[in-house]
């Protein structure tokens, strides 16, 4: 005898047939429903490694997960590696600091680098250009305060909410310890952002001015050497980046320079692993700069 409702026969099959969708596959993992932030992570690492997600995202994740247990002091640029203007000082003085830099934003001081004023915006300056009347202190924006101790969750959204990039970050005595910006939130999630830095290709060398280069830390050291017609030494390390931290004795920060013979290379760019930008500058043998270490 046949069967009444041969379609509906053949949806059911069709149905077995067809592999489970990617969302129910994971909602099957998390109907364990995890009680706290160790099952949350149990979960994606199960996933993970069924290749229910890729690395990408599963790297998102956790990082999503650990920005609400971080606070603003984990990722903040510290008072002493901060880049501050002095509202005293005219634009066309401040202008070589602001290039060499690079920033979009700096935060304004006035006598001392503990009275911070403000934050100028470096497009702002560009009315400079039609009305070399204006002053710094024209161009000054209201700063926005934040204690070290704000999770970054939390900030996360008042930069949204508020539609700011930028925080001064100060301790309980209301002294200034450095400051944080969005993107230092955005990459504890998504890793490194890249930026008119950061270049894709095989240059890793870039002249920036007479006898000055921009160099990525990652540059091999004998295409340094070639390039600069220099002798970089080499030893239990690759690259330029990883010649400085073995010259420091530590991971470089911001700021960091060394001195090699006629060269001074500075620190740029740096996160919290390694040294991403260099600056390198050819200086004259009798400069007496103290560098922060001498090979």
């Amino acid at each position: 005898m046949s069967d009444p409702y041969p379609a509906a026969e053949s949806t059911t099959d069709s149905a077995k047939a067809s592999p489970p969708r990617l969302i129910d596959r994971l909602l099957s993992l998390v109907r364990r429903e995890p009680e706290d932030r160790e099952g949350i992570m149990t979960v994606l690492d199960a996933a993970r490694a069924r290749n229910l997600i890729d690395s990408d995202s599963y790297s998102m994740l956790k990082g999503a997960l650990a920005v609400s247990e971080q606070t603003v002091m984990d990722v903040m640029v510290p008072r002493a590696r901060m880049d501050l203007l002095d509202v005293s000082e005219s634009i066309a003085d401040l202008l070589p600091d602001i290039i060499e830099t690079a920033h979009s934003r700096f935060p304004v001081f006035e006598e001392s680098r503990d009275n911070i004023i403000g934050i100028a915006m470096t497009k702002d300056l560009l009315r400079h250009l039609i009305d070399p009347s204006l002053t710094l202190r024209d161009l000054v924006r209201p700063a926005v305060f934040i204690p070290e101790t704000k999770r970054l969750n939390v900030l996360l959204q008042e930069f949204r909410s508020k539609r700011n990039h930028i925080a001064v970050v100060i301790d309980e005595h209301g002294g200034i310890t450095g400051l944080v910006t969005l993107e230092d939130i955005l990459e504890q999630i998504v890793g490194e952002i890249e930026d008119e830095y950061d270049v894709a290709g095989e240059q890793t060398i870039f002249s920036d001015g007479a006898q000055a280069w921009r160099v990525l830390a990652t540059t091999e050291i004998q295409a340094f050497n070639t390039a600069l017609n220099t002798n970089l030494p080499d030893g239990d390390y690759d690259t330029v980046g990883g010649w400085l931290a073995h010259a420091l004795g530590r991971i470089p920060h911001r700021g960091d320079f060394c001195l090699h013979k006629d060269l001074r290379v500075e620190v740029m760019r740096a996160d919290s692993r390694r040294a991403l930008w260099l600056r390198v500058k050819r200086r004259l043998l009798n400069d007496n700069t103290t560098p922060a270490k001498v090979d």
